[in-house]
């Protein structure tokens, strides 16, 4: 996808941590990312425009729309992730005149005013950064709860090793890390106030720009490192480390004994019993509703005493809860799912991927009991609509590789073509039209078999007999450019089956398939859509990068690729229909239409 982050700040802030890496990771899995701010500071791959976010005057932000819109128009922008509130208003307005969704991550409480519960700026979905966060948005501002999530700002848990500081000639090295300006510089300056009387104390203060006049009494004892690159470098030479956000994590990752306090709330020493309260105010960056009062620091020197009786057990446990909540590709993972689905939603258009069965001529012996086919005349009548309509055929080896991201850009109108069974008229039938129109498909066959033994077989309602393809008919088919999925052994409902069998049957019908057509398979599809969590759990660990049902999945092609929805076409779809199905837009009608029946 083409994204782009917008951000209003002076000089270096969380946010911008925040949406550099975010942005780096998202490139990395081959989306284009560009950033928009008033100044960048960290290393990034993502194209840079300069907009002073925080020039407010009602003439200087409509210029920010006017270039906002200029950059989405340019860079055929998907979403727009805004990470601050001036940024967020700006973005909102272009957002809305360029008809793409707006998602926010709100690092921190909002003020609170009439105009603020009107004009929410929130976007069409937004990430807060932690449950105080949430419980703002939702309560005083009263935006709704289904269109917030809470995300933590994501960490890469393992750029940062575990080596807790041994202390050296009892010295103890306390860094306290955050800017001198603003909230937190008043909460640095109640703490060094402290921490002065103890002259055991090696003090280092890192961040801030420049030292701000009321600070130069503490000179004599303190050391201030103003701005640094290498903060991650910075906490592991210290004994004790104090701040909040992002800071906070670092130290606990590090295996840094870490007091947590924030320009909201003093969290204290981050253990067991703590860290749940430090996760809810992203280490007291964030306080409750309501909470007001001036963080009081007075324990500060007793915390330390406490952090330097830390065992290495004791922090490797806090270790291991940072690294589940913060989880770099766990989020960043859920962050791209947001972006695919507000996408979606914004513009009522997904992909098509639709299922076919059987391709045969109009014979009433051909046609069967079950009436999973479509006439050769309808089904050449569709190929030429797609073609005309200037759709592009691909299949899931086109998709793999993080590739289906790619597939709301400028110029790519693609559609998904899948036949299960594999049926002898695929062949004879399907594949002469598929040629004539240069178009691919995916084809999912069963191990072995070499009918359609399974619907033979079915005492209630059993269907003819109908032959499946070849092994020559099949490499034929692949030479010229047709996928080829898995579709288990017997066609069995696997939900219904003992995992142990139906693992089985996964791991046999991929084994015999594979060694057929000497590659590797990409996509599976469960037999008569049904599976369950299980089942779904087993096609991933058996290496399949896609999995395809029926009727069930998400609106959105990459919210689950284990659960990919499908679109039936079947005798009765004539050209009206099929022009419908494969819009784009049939599946919000479709789903749509469950809720309604699901109710009922």
């Amino acid at each position: 996808m083409n994204i782009l982050m917008a951000l209003s700040q002076l000089e270096v802030t969380g946010a911008e941590v925040y949406a550099v890496n975010l942005a780096n990771e998202l490139i990395k899995r081959g989306n284009n990312v560009c950033i928009a701010s008033d100044t960048l500071t960290k290393k990034t791959e993502a194209e840079y425009f300069k907009i002073e976010f925080n020039k407010r005057k009602l003439s200087q932000r409509v210029e920010h729309i006017k270039e906002l819109l200029r950059i989405i128009k340019e860079k055929d922008i998907h979403v727009v992730h805004a990470h601050s509130r001036a940024s967020s208003w700006s973005a909102m307005i272009a957002c809305k005149i360029a008809g793409i969704p707006l998602v926010t991550t709100t690092h921190g409480k909002q003020p609170v005013h009439l105009s603020r519960k009107i004009i929410k700026g929130f976007g069409d979905y937004s990430i807060a950064v932690c449950e105080n966060v949430y419980e703002q948005m939702s309560e005083e501002l009263n935006f709704k709860k289904e269109k917030i999530e809470v995300l933590r700002n994501p960490v890469n848990c393992e750029e940062y090793k575990f080596s807790k500081k041994i202390r050296e000639n009892n010295e103890i090295v306390v860094s306290i890390i955050g800017r001198l300006s603003g909230p937190k510089g008043d909460v640095t300056y109640s703490l060094l106030e402290e921490l002065v009387k103890n002259e055991n104390y090696i003090i280092r203060v890192i961040g801030g720009k420049d030292l701000p006049k009321r600070f130069e009494k503490f000179k004599d004892k303190v050391n201030f490192m103003g701005y640094i690159n290498n903060v991650s470098e910075e906490i592991v030479k210290s004994n004790i480390v104090i701040g909040a956000g992002r800071v906070a994590v670092e130290g606990i990752l590090s295996g840094i004994p870490v007091i947590a306090v924030g320009e909201s709330e003093y969290i204290g020493v981050i253990s067991d019993n703590t860290i749940k309260n430090g996760l809810k105010s992203n280490f007291g960056d964030i306080g409750k509703i309501g909470s007001r009062d001036k963080v009081d620091v007075s324990s500060v020197n007793n915390d330390i005493e406490i952090c330097l009786v830390k065992t290495e057990k004791e922090l490797l446990k806090l270790r291991d809860v940072a690294c589940e909540n913060f989880s770099f590709e766990k989020i960043v993972d859920r962050i791209e799912k947001i972006y695919s689905k507000q996408y979606v939603l914004k513009k009522k258009y997904e992909m098509p991927v639709i299922m076919y069965h059987r391709v045969i001529e109009d014979k009433d012996e051909e046609k069967g009991v079950h009436g999973t086919y479509i006439t050769v005349e309808k089904f050449e009548e569709h190929m030429k609509y797609l073609k005309d309509k200037g759709y592009k055929t691909v299949t899931f080896e086109d998709l793999k590789n993080g590739n289906y991201r790619h597939r709301f850009d400028r110029g790519n109108k693609w559609i998904v073509l899948t036949f299960d069974d594999g049926y002898k008229d695929n062949y004879t039938h399907a594949f002469p039209i598929l040629k004539k129109y240069g178009f691919k498909a995916t084809i999912y066959l069963l191990g072995t078999l070499k009918y359609n033994k399974w619907d033979v077989e079915k005492p209630e309602n059993p269907e003819k007999s109908f032959p499946l393809m070849d092994d020559n008919e099949i490499l034929e088919m692949q030479e010229y450019g047709i996928e080829f999925g898995g579709h288990s052994m017997t066609h069995s409902e696997m939900s219904k089956i003992e995992k142990k069998v139906a693992h089985e049957e996964i791991i046999e019908s991929r084994n015999i398939l594979e060694k057929k057509l000497g590659r590797k398979l990409v996509c599976f599809a469960y037999p008569y859509g049904d599976r369950d969590e299980g089942v779904r759990n087993l096609v991933k660990e058996e290496g399949y990068e896609f999995a395809v049902a029926t009727d069930s999945g998400d609106i959105s092609f990459q919210e689950d690729l284990y659960n990919i929805r499908r679109i039936g076409i079947f005798p009765t779809n004539g050209l009206r229909s099929f022009r419908r199905k494969t819009s784009g837009k049939y599946n919000f009608i479709k789903i749509k239409r469950e809720k309604t029946l699901g109710g009922k």
